[in-house]
Parts: C-alpha cells; structure tokens; sequence
C-alpha cells in the first residue's frame, strides 16, 4: 500500500487508528479457550477485526505474542493476515517484529514479511546501522518503520543520549531519512512522548510517525494528533489492550468497536 492509498484511507473513515492484535490467550474470554491456541486466537482476532475494521486504518499484530505459541500461534498469525487481505483489503498490516541484523540477514526478514506474510509493513530496529534496513525499503509499495523513540520506561537510557550535539533519536531519524523516503519510511514514537512530537516534525515534516502508547499505557490520542500531524495525516495511533481487551466477556467484539470508535477518531 502506497502512501497516497493510506492517507485516502485516512480521510475516508476520518480515523488514524491502528489496532494492536498482541493476543495474549491468558486474557481471552472464557468461553474460547476451549477452541485451543490456534482455534481461540483465530477466532478472537476475526471477532475482532469484525468489530473494528470500519473503524481503524491499519493493524498491528506483534511477533512475540505468536511465535510464544509455536507453530499453533504462527499459523493462528498466518490465518489472521490473510482474513484480513481477503475480507478488508483497504487496511494497512504492520508486522511489528522490531528486526535488526547484518545486510544478508535483514534481505531474508525482508522477504519473510514482505513476500511469504505480506505485511505491508515490518518494524525494524536501526542500532546496526543503514545496512541493517536498507533491504526493507527495495520491495515497492512495501515499509520500514524504524525505532526512534520509543514509549517503555528505560528508552532514554539509549534514545535521549547525544551524539554530536544531538539527542541520539534525531541523529538516527536524520541518518534514517538519508536512506529511505515519505513514501517507504516510517518511524515509531511512543505516545507517552506526545511532548516531543512538535519537536519531530520541525525535523521530520513529511514521514509517518507510528505511536504506540494510546490506552493503557497513557497516551492521549488527542494530544498526539495536536502535535504530531502532518497535511498527509502523518500517524498511525496504535491502541492494543484497551481494545483487545474492553470486555472480557462475550461481548468482548463489541465492547472492542466502541472502544475502537472512540480512540483517534478525526
């Protein structure tokens, strides 16, 4: 999906939320667990994305919260993303992996995500230098969503150190921008750092900027889209827990589309 499809997209659902499918089975509602770990995960994500897909632009499912499960939670994974590219193809899917290694290893995530998955997006991480993302950026119409700063408690002790002058985050959004564009580059920016988006942009004017953070962990989407916006929308504002999990009952779907419909709503 190419920028001008993700900002349409954008405009016509005036939404910028991206919803966070981190499954964790210990939380879902009863009456599923019985399904076992691909049958409950499989079910509660399509429930989910039912729910909410009128309502959000994007989903984000996170690595971890499958692969915990084995080859059972991959496959829950594999038949959550293609329910999604067959019933609601306007929607932007985000891999967030976080990958971060040698230019030959970086090719295979790349491949992985983007031809075997078909994520539109992949989260990677950047401390390994240019030669760790470059591969993610030569697939077309495909993203890389680099770390810059993040939302998790300890982030400065990395992000805010300065390095020639600068905090090290804009050093690497700066470095970041050499190799990759608006239109194949986005960076993560953790919604508790809502103070720093204005700052961001004076640097960064026309990257997508994903935040996580919204809901449980703090972050006011409001104040994200005061200080973080762009003329192209800008944000993809993640929200996992406090929609995955507004009820843990069988109304559990429901509960999660009005949840969803409330949260970064245009």
């Amino acid at each position: 999906m190419n920028r001008e499809e993700l900002f349409a997209n954008i405009c016509k659902k005036r939404s910028m939320l991206c919803v966070g499918l981190d499954v964790d089975c210990n939380k879902l509602p009863a009456h599923l667990k019985p399904l076992g770990t691909f049958g409950s995960i499989t079910d509660f994500n399509k429930a989910i994305v039912d729910a909410t897909a009128e309502h959000c632009v994007a989903y984000k499912p996170n690595l971890a919260f499958y692969e915990a499960y084995g080859l059972e939670g991959m496959r829950a994974l594999d038949s959550t993303v293609a329910y999604i590219k067959d019933k609601y193809p306007d929607i932007f899917l985000i891999a967030d992996a976080k990958r971060g290694d040698i230019g030959n290893t970086a090719k295979m995530y790349a491949k992985s995500f983007f031809e075997t998955m078909d994520f539109d997006a992949v989260t990677v991480a950047p401390y390994m230098g240019a030669d760790s993302v470059t591969p993610f950026l030569e697939y077309k119409g495909k993203w890389a969503i680099v770390l810059a700063l993040t939302s998790n408690p300890s982030a400065y002790q990395f992000q805010s150190a300065v390095k020639d002058g600068k905090p090290l985050y804009r050093a690497v959004m700066e470095e970041m921008m050499e190799i990759g564009t608006p239109d194949n580059m986005m960076f993560v920016v953790g919604a508790t750092k809502a103070d720093k988006l204005k700052e961001l942009r004076s640097f960064c004017p026309d990257n997508f900027f994903l935040v996580p953070g919204v809901g449980a962990q703090g972050g006011s989407a409001e104040e994200v889209m005061a200080n973080g916006s762009n003329d192209h929308g800008g944000l993809l504002i993640n929200s996992s827990r406090g929609i995955l999990y507004a009820s843990g009952g069988e109304d559990f779907a429901a509960a999660a589309g009005i949840a969803a419909a409330n949260t970064a709503s245009l």
